[in-house]
Parts: structure tokens; sequence; C-alpha cells
């Protein structure tokens, strides 16, 4: 008999980004069954390679793992965060196709500028930083 993670999924999130700081001590506050694994990828024991992703992609766009080990990202991550949380209408309803089309765009659209968004970035080139560069130099 195998044995079940304790968790529903587990987050790579960005540590350094206040934006994404103030959403998951939101999450971690509703997260009373403790159903989310919280992994801040700025931290400096963080390891990526330990997972089979770099600094870079994990920078790129939100990702997920699950208990089963099946990565997922983007929008499919917040849905199944805040799934975990209670808000399972909310996860279905922005699966409605045209709703799950804009929210992808809009995404994308964050995701690509969201160092310049949170004010990391001083540049108007900011590009995702690797963990060998300082943001936006």
């Amino acid at each position: 008999m195998t044995q079940q993670a304790a968790y529903e999924i587990e987050v790579y999130f960005d540590g350094a980004c206040p934006l994404c700081v103030k959403e998951m001590n939101l999450l971690r506050s509703w997260d009373a069954d403790r159903k989310i694994r919280f992994t801040d990828i700025a931290a400096a024991e963080f390891d990526p390679p330990q997972i089979g992703r770099t600094f870079d992609e994990l920078m790129a766009r939100m990702h997920g793992r699950l208990p089963d080990g099946a990565w997922i990202e983007g929008v499919e991550v917040f849905r199944r965060l805040y799934s975990a949380v209670g808000f399972r209408r909310l996860a279905w309803f922005s699966r409605l196709p045209l709703l799950s089309q804009c929210l992808d765009v809009a995404y994308a659209i964050f995701a690509r500028n969201r160092l310049r968004m949170t004010g990391r970035c001083t540049t108007a080139a900011c590009a995702v930083p690797s963990r060998s560069t300082p943001p936006c130099a």
C-alpha cells in the first residue's frame, strides 16, 4: 500500500515578488487543512535541479506539482490552489470556455510583465532574470 501525500498541490512561487508573497500569505491563511505545500523558489536553499526544472523555467510562469508528481502550470495552478482552500466553484467557473481563454491570456501577459508590474524592474526591456544575474540590472 502506497502512502498518500498530505497535500493536494505543491506550489512553486517567487518569494521575492511582493504580489506573489501577498497571494501566498492569503492562501496560507485559508489553508487550515494544510492541503498546499508552499515552496519559495527565491529562497537561498532552494535547488531547482533537484526537482528537474531550471530557475528560469520556474520564474517564467507559475508551477505546481501534484502528489503523483505531475506538473501543472499557469492558471491551472491557481485553480488547484483555490480549490484546495475551498473555492471549488470559483475554479469550476474559471474553466468555462470563454472565461478560461481570457484568464489564460491575462495570466500570460502578467507572467511576462510581472517583474515590471511589481516594481522589480527598472528598464523597459525587462526579462525574467536567471539566478546568476540580478533582476533588471
